[in-house]
């Protein structure tokens, strides 16, 4: 079985492609089926979260490119930047991984936060679709994962 051990940069011939969805692209030891047929097992670094295009070593030295899957999300497409904050608000308020780019929003499927969004007047499309959340600001290079700090008085979930 092949072990990939590290992420890497090389532009070199690709063995295979891995297709993982978030919760797989989040743990350190996995056991994995490439795309290709071929079981194999992840030993990453504790933190590391996998992202679309992202490759990956064996010990035996063959590379795998990782491929985001499609997933049930909300995506919220939103021409107003003043909207576009206060949905980024209210949901980072409920502490929701959000993937951020122009006029988009994106979270794994809820329909209560779907509810909560509605209310703001914002339409939701329920989808399948690639999701890559923000790593946040303890999250260094968009590989890292998790971060802790206190919840004063006052945090609202």
């Amino acid at each position: 079985m092949l072990q990939f051990t590290e992420i890497n940069q090389s532009n070199g011939p690709i063995y295979s492609t891995l297709t993982l969805a978030l919760e797989q692209r989040v743990k350190s030891r996995l056991k994995v089926q490439l795309d290709n047929g071929e079981t194999a097992g992840l030993f990453l670094d504790r933190g590391l979260v996998l992202q679309n295009g992202d490759r990956l070593t064996a010990r035996s030295g063959e590379t795998v490119e990782i491929i985001a899957a499609k997933e049930s999300v909300s995506s919220l497409y939103i021409s107003d930047p003043i909207l576009m904050a206060k949905a980024c608000y209210h949901l980072g308020n409920r502490h929701v991984p959000l993937q951020i780019s122009p006029g988009l929003i994106r979270y794994q499927h809820d329909h209560v936060l779907d509810d909560m969004v509605a209310g703001l007047g914002i339409k939701v499309v329920a989808e399948q679709a690639t999701f890559e959340p923000e790593p946040g600001a303890y999250g260094g290079h968009g590989h890292s994962h998790g971060h802790s700090h206190s919840h004063g008085e006052g945090h609202d979930h």
